[in-house]
């Protein structure tokens, strides 16, 4: 018989995990358990000098089990079966979305480094940026989605720090605001400033696409983190995160991790295997939804405008940027309603349907206000350039009936009192 390439929504059920070393259990049993039994002593000192990097795998030889904060079996089926959808070397999974940010950035950045970032920025990420990559000494250079990589370059050589360039770090699309950018230029870019000694990494945050509608690893970059809380975990259940990427640099990522201790517990990580099996299925149909919803909001008379990739303009460049590294358009959906925070506001405490609360891509449909939730601690200045204004609603799409979603956002904007409509009432 012939060797069959499935799909990674079919090993979902299955890779990596063999029933006979654990009774034959068809799904995988959670290993709560904080150390693990050796063999012998030899045993116990060969797994140890792997884990701790002294010396180099043979062939065939793979870390054996030592203490759940280094590895566990549901850790490590987790990783597994993560690496399939963006066909990454290995796959390190932690406690949140945050820690697995933080770490990749303490572990590539040292103090005098230069960092450059995208912006809008998820409000953590660009919190650690400001606030402590800066207390620590690494420079940071901030870009918009409306510069060209000619515009970027110049803002590195004006730095007078090219030569301390490190990392790129970029978010697409952009948290709250769906801005996207060119994962490959911003790749190739990094190429430019290489050397013997450094390379510059890129590293991409994929939470808003999940492992299923872009892939940052085939674009170029070197490695691709999650919120794993979000399409992964996808039952609003859980907090995680992950970090993908080729196998020298994830060797660095796990050792870091473990002795900062950031790993996901057992029980978490059996959350997500089983989330895992449904990944597919729930993300097909949360950007079908997603699509039908943003067309009805993008006719709506209290609507100013959508931000959503699947009503990209063709013959933009974000449009030729959203063809060229994305396989659907998502499911979150932005937007501004006519008026300010007064009309948002109404626009929210009327929703029946969709839940107030922040987080996405859950099974459940959320909304939120970015300005005043997510994006506060973000400086004023900052989202008053990114577009993150008193008008800008969010949205992340569930698995609902579309046409449920669609009469709650109706009946939630026929409540709201625009402007126009005071003034006419006043006249």
């Amino acid at each position: 018989m012939k060797e069959h390439d499935f799909n990674p929504e079919s090993l979902m059920m299955t890779y990596g995990y063999k029933p006979e070393l654990s009774e034959g259990a068809i799904k995988c049993p959670i290993f709560q358990t904080s150390t693990f039994v050796f063999k012998t002593a030899e045993e116990g000192k060969a797994f140890f000098e792997l884990a701790y990097g002294l010396r180099e795998k043979s062939p065939k030889e793979e870390l054996g089990l030592i203490y759940s904060r280094i590895n566990n079996p549901n850790l490590e089926i987790l990783e597994n079966r993560l690496c399939l959808w963006d066909k990454a070397d290995d796959c390190a999974v932690f406690e949140s979305g945050m820690s697995a940010i933080s770490t990749v950035l303490l572990e590539f950045l040292k103090p005098g480094d230069l960092l450059v970032y995208s912006n809008p920025l998820y409000g953590g990420t660009d919190h650690f940026i400001q606030h402590f990559l800066d207390k620590i000494g690494v420079h940071t250079i901030g870009v918009l989605p409306h510069q060209s990589i000619e515009e970027v370059q110049q803002m590195i050589e004006d730095s007078g720090k090219s030569d301390r360039l490190s990392m790129i770090y970029l978010e697409t699309p952009a948290n709250p605001t769906n801005d996207i950018v060119d994962i490959e230029k911003f790749s190739q870019l990094a190429k430019q400033y290489n050397t013997e000694d450094k390379e510059v990494l890129v590293a991409v945050d994929n939470t808003y696409m999940g492992p299923l509608w872009q892939h940052p690893l085939q674009c170029g970059a070197d490695l691709v983190l999650y919120s794993a809380t979000k399409y992964i975990g996808g039952h609003s259940d859980l907090i995680a995160g992950a970090v993908l990427g080729n196998a020298e640099l994830m060797l660095r990522v796990k050792t870091l991790r473990t002795f900062l201790g950031n790993m996901v517990s057992p029980h978490t990580a059996w959350l997500m295997l089983r989330s895992l099996e449904t990944l597919k299925v729930r993300m097909d149909q949360q950007t079908k939804n997603a699509q039908m919803v943003a067309e009805y909001l993008n006719s709506h008379t209290k609507v100013k405008k959508v931000y959503y990739l699947g009503l990209l303009e063709e013959g933009t460049s974000a449009f030729a940027t959203y063809k060229k590294q994305c396989s659907a358009p998502g499911a979150m959906v932005s937007f501004d309603i006519v008026g300010g925070e007064k009309e948002a506001f109404e626009f929210l405490n009327n929703l029946k349907l969709m839940k107030l609360a922040v987080s996405l891509g859950s099974t459940e449909s959320l909304a939120e206000h970015p300005k005043t939730m997510t994006h506060a601690g973000v400086d004023d200045g900052q989202r008053k350039e990114m577009n993150i204004t008193d008008q800008l609603v969010r949205l992340s799409i569930g698995v609902e009936s579309a046409k449920d979603l669609i009469w709650d956002l109706d009946q939630a904007l026929e409540k709201v009192n625009s402007p126009n409509e005071i003034a006419l009432e006043k006249a």
